[in-house]
């Protein structure tokens, strides 16, 4: 039941498309093809996470409506074994599914019907966002050298090169590592970009903008929603009480700020 672009070249993006909707599989292969992609096809979620395993692709397009296994369960399971991007091909009308994607750990989402090069802006967009991204996007450096350096290294307010401390909450970035009142806690890619970026900044307003931009990209075609979810994430693991936060502060309208307990 699956097929492939055909692409036998290695250095190629390897992309799992997971759609049963024919009218979007022939011109989604092809029109990805053309643009340096080697699609493979899976038709419903259970084919989805067995060519996953075999083909280990570089990118996943999942839709949430898929036969046997929906697209939530398929991305549940990748996301306990991988971080590879997957990007959530939704509906209109699907706003509380969408959401529960990106809860799930979906890197981005496009609404049906979409231009496929928004699509292709946004698989280049997450890809460059990955480790040694710049090398697996297909003409990636169309659109600019990728994101800001988001770790500058500098010390933090405890003198420690590197390791960014406050509020009970460590963070090493070049190691990958946080801990939160002394419990070492596994934050996604994002949660962890995020946090990093707030307490580099503590005390400081970071606006919704500034925070897209510096996360996802200014290439970024999504609404904030996203933005919000992870927020929502991530005072899950740092906050004690995530139903009234205290360290990462919502300025209404505006932006997010990590305050730092004074000692």
């Amino acid at each position: 039941m699956s097929q492939t672009s055909g692409g036998s070249d290695p250095s190629q993006t390897k992309v799992l498309l997971a759609e049963d909707d024919e009218s979007f599989i022939d011109a989604l292969v092809i029109g990805l093809s053309r643009e340096g992609f080697d699609v493979t096809v899976a038709r419903d979620g259970n084919e989805a996470l067995r060519l996953f395993a075999s083909v280990e692709p570089d990118l996943v397009l999942l839709d949430l409506m898929l036969p046997r296994l929906s697209g939530i369960d398929v991305c549940r399971a990748i996301r306990a074994r991988s971080s590879v991007p997957i990007i959530m091909v939704t509906a209109k009308g699907t706003e509380i599914d969408t959401v529960v994607g990106l809860e799930v750990g979906a890197d981005d989402y496009v609404s049906k019907p979409y231009r496929l090069r928004e699509l292709v802006a946004r698989m280049r967009a997450v890809l460059r966002r990955t480790p040694n991204g710049e090398q697996a996007v297909p003409g990636g450096n169309d659109h600019g050298d990728g994101p800001p350096t988001k770790h500058s290294g500098t010390p933090d307010r405890h003198g420690t090169t590197g390791v960014l401390e406050a509020g009970g909450i460590q963070v090493d970035p070049d190691r990958h590592l946080v801990f939160i009142r002394g419990n070492d806690v596994h934050l996604r890619r994002k949660e962890f970009e995020l946090l990093s970026l707030l307490m580099e900044n503590a005390g400081r307003l970071l606006t919704r903008d500034v925070l897209i931009d510096r996360i996802w990209g200014s290439d970024y075609f999504g609404d904030t929603k996203t933005l919000d979810v992870h927020i929502k994430r991530l005072r899950s693991h740092v906050e004690e009480d995530p139903s009234s936060p205290k360290l990462i502060t919502t300025i209404r309208g505006v932006g997010y700020r990590f305050d730092a307990p004074r000692d």
